[in-house]
């Protein structure tokens, strides 16, 4: 199995929902942050079970793994030695905003 890595502004849009939800509710981050890591733990065992993004190009698998409580997404594309997550995305807003992040994969 790959591993699975955050991109930096993944790591940036985790923390401020974590944040957000705290704010909203003691202890909310902390269920947040598990459904998180259960997504994160179904990528790496089963990446090709994720649809994948319409209107993306064809050569690039960009798949989407939705948490069942919080209205976000794992963004990710599987690259050749890991599984890089490159944005959590909240699934109300914006949708293809992280699309100038693959410059950098």
């Amino acid at each position: 199995m790959k591993p699975v890595s955050l991109s930096p502004e993944a790591v940036v849009e985790l923390i401020e929902a974590a944040c957000w939800y705290e704010t909203r509710q003691p202890g909310l981050a902390v269920k947040f942050l598990q459904e998180i890591d259960q997504a994160q733990q179904a990528i790496q065992s089963r990446p090709l079970s994720f649809p994948r993004l319409a209107n993306t190009a064809v050569d690039l698998e960009i798949r989407r793994a939705l948490l069942p409580r919080f209205p976000y997404a794992l963004v990710f594309l599987e690259l050749q030695t890991e599984i890089r997550v490159l944005a959590i995305a909240h699934a109300k807003r914006h949708p293809d905003y992280w699309l100038n992040r693959l410059q950098t994969t």
